[in-house]
């Protein structure tokens, strides 16, 4: 059955990926992203009766709640719903970090999937929908005085507070734990990293599974260039 799915950071990366992929297999898409050029050129590319673009700053709870009633306006319902934008730390560690680039992970990695969760909700329940968070492998174990890996750990625990709320009303919640992926989201490329492609052929696995099905959490990290156990050493 053909899915409506809005997705944040829709415009490069994970996001745009997982369109991709969505599209492909017969599913509607609103995208949302502060890029407008960019989102045109990928409706121009869908088709405008598979897309809409839909610029949005995720940081603006006003423009999040503008964005949700754009997508339902135009496709006449929400079944699966996205919060993918996200930030990254500008240094190592706490202490070499910068107050603004703290503010912004935290602004943009954990209150703006807040504002997405609460808009879209009454949609989701209506329609016994499918929220997916993008979590990291990040929040799996401790990582030197991240704080980018503590707003995915607030993802990790979201999902599972949000899964309680929409369980209640027939619908699920999934959060994705990608690994390394090679995106925009790196300065450098990383070859030894995940593809975008990865992560979304995940998302698909994960929104295609039947109604009684449910996947708290996924994770697809890169395989590990040695094996944990060499039985010959």
């Amino acid at each position: 059955m053909s899915k409506v799915i809005l997705i944040t950071g829709a415009s490069s990366g994970i996001g745009e990926i997982c369109a991709r992929f969505a599209v492909k297999a017969g599913h509607r898409v609103a995208l949302a992203a502060r890029s407008a050029g960019r989102l045109d050129k990928l409706v121009e590319e869908f088709g405008t009766d598979k897309a809409i673009s839909l610029p949005t700053d995720v940081t603006d709870p006003v423009a999040q709640e503008r964005m949700v009633k754009d997508s339902v306006a135009r496709f006449g319902r929400l079944d699966v719903v996205v919060p993918n934008a996200g930030l990254g730390a500008s240094a190592r560690g706490t202490e070499a970090g910068s107050i603004e680039s703290f503010r912004e992970m935290i602004e943009v990695n954990c209150l703006a999937v807040t504002y997405t969760a609460k808009y879209a909700l009454p949609h989701l329940r209506a329609s016994k929908g499918h929220l997916v968070l993008i979590g990291s492998l990040a929040a799996q174990g401790t990582v030197w005085g991240s704080v980018y890996s503590a707003t995915k750990w607030f993802i990790r625990g979201y999902a599972d507070n949000l899964g309680a709320e929409l369980g209640d009303a027939g619908g699920r919640v999934t959060c994705l734990h990608p690994g390394m992926t090679d995106t925009p989201f790196f300065d450098t490329e990383k070859p030894d990293a995940l593809r975008p492609e990865d992560i979304a052929r995940a998302f698909m696995f994960a929104i295609e599974q039947p109604e009684h099905v449910l996947l708290p959490h996924l994770p697809v990290y890169p395989k590990p260039k040695k094996p944990y156990y060499d039985p010959h050493h």
